[in-house]
């Protein structure tokens, strides 16, 4: 009985064995025989067939570009502006022109007096009196007088002070404009006093 048994288990396992030997030997004879048979035919049949065409996989390769790597560019420091030197003034004992000094007057430093001033404006020596006046009320006879809101500056108060012909704290030219601006506007130096009398202002 037990010698029996033996040759049963024997024939049961050549029977799984032989068929697939036959399948891994024998080319021609189907995967599918097997199938049932072993662990690799099962292994096959719920595999997946991963074979692409050549031209596929060449052209994916072949389309594929390169690339380019962004730097962050270091950022250029502003320059810093060289300050623009002053221009030197005019030795010419204090009087200058508005040019020199990039169109702004620049403040009287010459000598003299109100008399030589007011002779030099062509102010005749009757006026001097009006003259006088007005100027002593506007700016104490101080050539450099400047009004802090209107900008009126010199002897008379020229306004705007770019108006006066040369520079507008030079004595001479501010009271060469101001013996204009009384004539012109008044009709004398008298009736221009009249006016800042009455007025407090001319």
């Amino acid at each position: 009985m037990a010698v029996f048994s033996v040759l049963a288990a024997t024939g049961l396992a050549a029977a799984s064995v032989v068929p697939a030997v036959a399948a891994f030997s024998d080319p021609g004879v189907p995967v599918t025989s097997v199938e049932a048979a072993t662990a690799y035919g099962h292994a096959v049949a719920g595999a997946q067939d991963l074979t692409a065409d050549a031209s596929v996989v060449t052209n994916a390769i072949d389309e594929r570009g390169s690339y380019q790597t962004y730097v962050t560019p270091t950022p250029t420091p502003t320059p810093t502006p060289e300050p623009e030197p002053e221009p030197a003034g005019e030795s010419d004992g204090g009087s200058h022109d508005n040019s020199s000094n990039g169109g702004f007057p620049q403040q009287y430093t010459g000598g003299g007096a109100p008399a030589e001033w007011m002779a030099a404006a062509g102010i005749a020596q009757s006026d001097w009196g009006y003259v006088d006046y007005i100027v002593s009320h506007e700016s104490g006879w101080n050539p450099n007088a400047t009004n802090s809101g209107s900008g009126a500056c010199g002897l008379v108060q020229a306004l705007p002070c770019s108006k006066v012909e040369g520079n507008g704290y030079d004595p001479v030219d501010n009271l060469r404009w101001g013996n204009g601006y009384a004539v012109g506007r008044y009709g004398s130096w008298g009736n221009a006093y009249a006016f800042w009398t009455a007025n407090n202002w001319w």
